[in-house]
């Protein structure tokens, strides 16, 4: 029944059920494979990103790294062929592969032909079933995944992770308050026992979603029904809980990027105030508002930073909007006082109504044209897809046209209520501290060899 009614709609979309990109046909298989199908502009090409729930998170500081080397892992070959035939297999059909770890989850990104849409599935379950892991398989991917995180984790570098030597800011308050790893996991000690404990645990169809847009093929859900529905299911394994924060970091710290040079970064970090179900809504209006706000003091008005942004960013448990800015490091004084200015004007005086409104249009406006073409609409259910309930996401747009001046407005008054942790991210020296430095040591040596000098003439 439920392949009739997936093909019924496969078959009868019309063009403005296509142009609806939050109107999705979603539904689950007998073995708890989640399936959103999403009828695209474009027939001629599919767009699939298959979900699997687990990422980084799921594992100890230790262990993160596994299920990205799993993932390398399963590109190693089926079927006797290795990696290159693989690959060869997927160029035959027309298409393009990859897969990508995240904090949350593995997610395989292919890009195919609408008429090939059925054998590149069935390569990809292929690699999810087939793939045989061994040692020779392990040691190639365990390189690989080292030199993705920045290649061989020498005991120096260790010990500059620690010292948060290195690390970029938001990366560096994480690790501060406990909601990060302090140094990379060992990818070299992982086992294959470990990388099979993964597979067997996670890769199950319960813990999956497929997502297709594009040109689908009609005989779609009874073709997953006989394939993909026949992966076998297992107990979920629990997600840890979301990281809590264990410390409270320092309130400013300068933090050493790069040995020697002229630039600077300047970031103010706020903690985010807990707003109510659609008022968090507003947070991103405020990120919004306050990106315009600092890039007319800091580029328009005083011409001391070429980009300056806001962004939101989530700290485990902790949600932190930053104020940031690349600078030069002779004028990061000038802008934390420019900084300070802004805020206490917009507590003092409130947000500006015209502004708002312009910049809320802005962002609705934006919602119409952001997601263009299959592959675009495919990332986009990828990213939402916790917001996916009875065969619709939420349209932004909406949640957008329902936030009011007053309660953004509100949530900049309680954004701002607290203290900002100020990181300022400079070389260990200038360029004008490298000369000085230099020709002190030369000074020095040319001292020490007078002395010296002097010292055998009179012994």
């Amino acid at each position: 029944m439920r392949c009739v009614l997936s093909l019924c709609l496969l078959v009868g979309a019309n063009s403005s059920q296509a142009l609806d990109r939050f109107q999705v046909e979603g539904y689950l298989l007998d073995n708890g494979l989640q399936v959103l199908l999403k009828p695209g502009d474009d027939r001629n090409h599919v767009a699939i990103r298959l979900v699997v729930g687990v990422g980084f998170d799921d594992f100890s500081c230790a262990d993160q790294e596994l299920p990205h080397l799993l993932e390398h892992l399963l590109f190693s070959g089926v079927d006797g062929g290795g990696e290159g035939d693989l690959e060869e297999r997927m160029q035959a059909l027309g298409g393009d592969w990859n897969a990508f770890t995240s904090a949350t989850d593995t997610t395989f990104v292919i890009e195919a032909p609408a008429r090939n849409e059925r054998k590149v599935l069935d390569l990809l379950l292929a690699v999810l079933t087939k793939t045989q892991l061994d040692e020779k398989a392990l040691t190639i991917s365990r390189n690989i995944v080292e030199r993705e995180a920045g290649g061989h984790y020498s005991h120096l570098q260790r010990w500059l992770d620690k010292q948060d030597v290195g690390h970029p800011a938001s990366d560096q308050l994480a690790v501060e308050m406990g909601t990060k790893c302090t140094e990379r996991s060992s990818v070299q000690d992982m086992t294959l026992e470990q990388v099979e404990a993964v597979r067997k645990s996670w890769y199950a169809p319960n813990n999956m979603t497929l997502i297709m847009v594009g040109g689908l093929d009609k005989v779609l859900p009874a073709y997953l029904e006989r394939t993909f529905g026949e992966l076998k299911a297992s107990e979920p394994t629990e997600h840890p809980d979301i990281p809590v924060t264990l410390h409270t970091p320092d309130q400013e710290r300068t933090l050493t990027s790069g040995w020697v040079g002229d630039g600077a970064k300047m970031h103010w970090f706020y903690q985010e105030p807990s707003l109510e179900g659609e008022q968090d809504v507003a947070l991103d209006l405020l990120q919004s508002y306050m990106e315009w706000a600092i890039y007319k003091e800091l580029r328009l008005k005083h011409s001391l930073s070429y980009g300056p942004w806001s962004q939101r960013e989530a700290f485990g448990d902790t949600g932190m909007l930053s104020l940031n800015a690349d600078l030069d490091r002779k004028d990061v004084d000038q802008a934390r006082t420019i900084v300070v200015q802004l805020v206490q004007r917009l507590q003092k005086d409130g947000l500006d109504p015209a502004t708002f409104a312009r910049l809320k249009q802005a962002a609705i406006a934006r919602q119409g044209w952001a997601v263009q073409g299959n592959s675009a609409l495919a990332d986009y259910y990828w990213s939402a897809l916790t917001d996916y309930s009875d065969g619709h996401f939420s349209d932004p747009a909406r949640q957008l046209s329902k936030v009011t001046l007053k309660q953004t407005d509100d949530a900049m008054r309680k954004l701002f209520a607290q203290a900002p942790y100020i990181r300022i991210e400079e070389p260990l020296l200038s360029y004008d501290e490298l000369y000085e430095l230099g020709v002190s040591l030369l000074v020095l040596l040319g001292l020490g060899a007078l002395g010296w000098g002097f010292w055998r003439r009179h012994h």
